[in-house]
């Protein structure tokens, strides 16, 4: 089993949470496509996925992952 430890924060990060609300937003609006069979709004959804995932690495490379400067300096503060 594996251990838990205190110290790791993997994806409680502002990039992390951006990524993950913007792509199950897409994954909500690819599946409303499905059931209207709509090809249109599943591509939406898919733009939606592709915005979603390089939100989250642009705020990565921002200093807003884990291990960002930003994440840093909060954890300094407190």
């Amino acid at each position: 089993m594996a251990d838990h430890h205190d110290d790791d924060h993997h994806g409680h990060s502002l990039a992390a949470w951006v990524m993950v609300g913007i792509v199950l937003l897409a994954t909500a609006v690819m599946s409303l496509a499905v059931v209207l069979a709509s090809v249109g709004l599943f591509i939406v959804g898919v733009v939606l996925t592709v915005v979603g995932l390089v939100a989250g690495k642009v705020l990565a490379l921002a200093g807003h992952g884990v291990n960002g400067a930003v994440a840093r300096a909060d954890s300094n503060l407190s």
